[in-house]
C-alpha cells in the first residue's frame, strides 16, 4: 500500500510522514522528489520546465519505482509529495492501480496565513522561498477545483505532527 502525504509547503507532510511511518509497522518513506533530483542531475539538461513534475519520466519512474519498492520489500510506503496538477495525478494513481498497489491519499491542508507562517519560519529551507510561497496559490486551486475531493482531507492547521500522523495512521488501520 502507499499512503500518499499531499498539500502545499508548508502543510507539514515531510515532518508528517517520518512519524507515519514509526506508527505503521513495516513500513518505509519514499521521497519522490529524489526522483526528481535525479532527472535534474542528467547532462546536458532535459528541456527546462520551471518543475521537474512536467517531465512525464518523472510520472512514470515515480510509479515504477514505488511498485518495485513494494514488489521488493511488502509493507507501506509513505510518500510525502506534493501534486498540484490534476492530470498528474491521475496519472501516478492510474499508473499505480495498474500495478494493483493500493493508495490512501491524504492532504495536509492548513490556513493560507499558517502556511505562509510556517514557510517563514522554516529553518531548514529558509523563509525566503519564492518557490514555495508562488505554490501557495497553485495548491489554493488545486483544493477549490480537484485536490480536496480526490483525497482524505486532514485540517493541520491547529493540530502537532504527531497529532496528524496519529490521524492518518488510525485510519490507514481501520
Amino acid at each position: 500500500m502507499i499512503v500518499w502525504l499531499n498539500g502545499t509547503h508548508g502543510a507539514g507532510k515531510t515532518t508528517t510522514s517520518a512519524l507515519v511511518q514509526q506508527l505503521i509497522p513495516d513500513s518505509r518513506v519514499f521521497d519522490a522528489e529524489k526522483v526528481g533530483q535525479t532527472l535534474m542531475d542528467i547532462t546536458p539538461a532535459l528541456p527546462e520546465t520551471g518543475n521537474f513534475q512536467h517531465w512525464p519520466p518523472w510520472r512514470q519512474l515515480v510509479v515504477e519505482t514505488a511498485r518495485r519498492v513494494l514488489d521488493y520489500t511488502g509493507g507501506t510506503l509513505v510518500m510525502p509529495m506534493t501534486v498540484l496538477v490534476e492530470e498528474y495525478w491521475r496519472e501516478i494513481s492510474t499508473g499505480l492501480a495498474r500495478h494493483a498497489v493500493p493508495v490512501r491519499h491524504f492532504v495536509l491542508h492548513a490556513d493560507h496565513e499558517v502556511l505562509r507562517g510556517r514557510i517563514a519560519a522554516d529553518t531548514v529551507v529558509g523563509p525566503d522561498s519564492p518557490f514555495r510561497l508562488e505554490y501557495l496559490e497553485h495548491y489554493a486551486e488545486a483544493a477549490r477545483t480537484w485536490l480536496h475531493n480526490e483525497a482524505e482531507v486532514v485540517d493541520t492547521t491547529h493540530l502537532t505532527p504527531a497529532q496528524v500522523a496519529k490521524q492518518i495512521a488510525g485510519s490507514v488501520k481501520s
